[in-house]
């Protein structure tokens, strides 16, 4: 049986998150049930990241064992066939027996966007939260980089998750000033589009989402910088900031040994 790879984008506003739940529709139900035709047993696909529901992915990866010796073209053709509309997969690879989805990743990218203006476009709501204040991005920079390195993040995870450790390690913080979006008015008062990356090894359960309502917080004003230090150290889930909605988070990238080094996330530096 060989072992694939398979690359997936997808809107996460219709599901229940990545994992198979009793509660709503997956996309891991959805990705088992287009392939079911390939295997006379049940598929199961295991992804590298169990996103939230109403997170989105730009490039999830799953990994799946299949009795049916079918083309990876051919696979992605067809499975592309039975997927909804808001699911696709975007390449199939054939990879060694011993590659896993999750246990092999050495990285993961997540990317949240902030939406600023007065005013948002209704169709630029479904993909960002919007924070109609202005942010102070230099002090949301200077508080990323308290983050970055390996810690403690038992004030960044939901509050009832039950993990063997919360210590993880975060390589990238990365806070980019806005930009105009599509809907910009001609005399610039439109929306904006501002982008926090977040690479790490590995998240706890809603930590990207908890590093980002921290971040708004001190760039509004209502937290110090200084603050995330001060979470990190009480290791307690109200001395960080809010949880983000999810409409705004994408996983952007999965990395695996062999990847080329990240060029496109350099550590966090002060805004223009």
């Amino acid at each position: 049986m060989p072992t694939l790879k398979l690359t997936l984008a997808y809107d996460g506003a219709a599901y229940v998150g990545w994992q198979r739940q009793a509660n709503g529709p997956s996309v891991q139900a959805c990705l088992e049930l287009a392939l079911k035709a390939f295997d006379p047993l049940p598929v199961t696909v295991v992804g590298a990241g169990r996103t939230d529901a109403g997170v989105h992915a730009l490039a999830q990866v799953a990994s799946v064992r299949l009795a049916h010796p079918i083309a990876p073209a051919a696979l992605m053709r067809a499975a592309n066939g039975r997927l909804p509309a808001d699911i696709r997969v975007l390449s199939v690879e054939l990879v060694p027996d011993d590659f896993h989805a999750r246990f092999c990743a050495t990285a993961k990218t997540y990317r949240y966007r902030l939406l600023g203006g007065p005013v948002v476009s209704p169709f630029e709501r479904r993909y960002g939260w919007h924070v109609p204040r202005q942010l102070d991005f230099a002090s949301m920079v200077a508080a990323g980089r308290l983050l970055i390195g390996e810690h403690d993040f038992a004030a960044f995870q939901a509050s009832g998750s039950d993990v063997r450790t919360t210590r993880r390690t975060l390589f990238q913080v990365r806070v980019s000033p806005p930009t105009a979006g599509p809907w910009a008015g001609a005399e610039g008062d439109g929306e904006t589009v501002a982008t926090i990356d977040v690479r790490g090894s590995g998240f706890l359960r809603h930590m990207v989402r908890i590093v980002v309502g921290t971040l708004v917080e001190v760039g509004l004003g209502k937290r110090d910088h200084a603050s995330v230090s001060r979470a990190l150290q009480l290791a307690t889930r109200d001395a960080a900031g809010q949880t983000a909605p999810p409409r705004g988070l994408f996983l952007v990238r999965v990395e695996y040994p062999g990847h080329a080094p990240e060029t496109e996330l350099p550590e966090a530096t002060a805004c223009a």
